[in-house]
């Protein structure tokens, strides 16, 4: 994909209520026109690479990108999970993601054990890639340092 590292911005949305509630892995949610406007190339399936939220500090982040075949959604979404503890809901705030690489396509699974199994073991590998050199240095790009405006796509 040669859109990637690709670098967006966001204001957090309420998705579907699902992540922590049922998966134990809480997502922060972009509007639809970030989704909408992600480049071509970007297909559908799971990522890696670094999120803020507002002028916060930079952590790992897994985010799904799709239609989340388990729960059959009608609307794609870009549900981003930060590898960090935040000891609060952060909507309304501007969330700031460098993605950075692919781990694999979305795909429907039998049962809500073996997604919650799945998507644990996305997080493990993104945070073995995310300790590569050309990945690290992504963590201080310019991108997380600047004005935060409202949306932003691209670089």
């Amino acid at each position: 994909m040669k859109s990637l590292p690709f670098f967006c911005r966001g204001q957090v949305v309420r998705g579907f209520g699902r992540g922590s509630k049922q998966l134990g892995i809480p997502t922060a949610n972009f509007p639809e026109q970030v989704v909408d406007n992600l480049p071509p190339d970007v297909s559908t399936g799971i990522y890696y690479g670094w999120a803020s939220v507002g002028s916060g500090d930079v952590h790992k982040m897994v985010v799904s990108i799709g239609w989340n075949p388990y729960y059959k959604n009608v609307k794609k979404s870009m549900e981003t999970h930060i590898i960090h503890t935040f000891k609060e809901d952060f909507y309304g705030e501007i969330l700031n993601v460098a993605i950075v690489g692919y781990l694999r396509p979305e795909k429907n699974f039998d049962s809500l054990e073996s997604l919650i199994s799945a998507i644990q073991g996305d997080i493990e590998e993104a945070k073995k890639q995310l300790d590569l050199p050309e990945h690290v240095k992504l963590k201080d790009d310019n991108f997380f340092q600047v004005s935060k405006g409202k949306i932003m796509n691209g670089h």
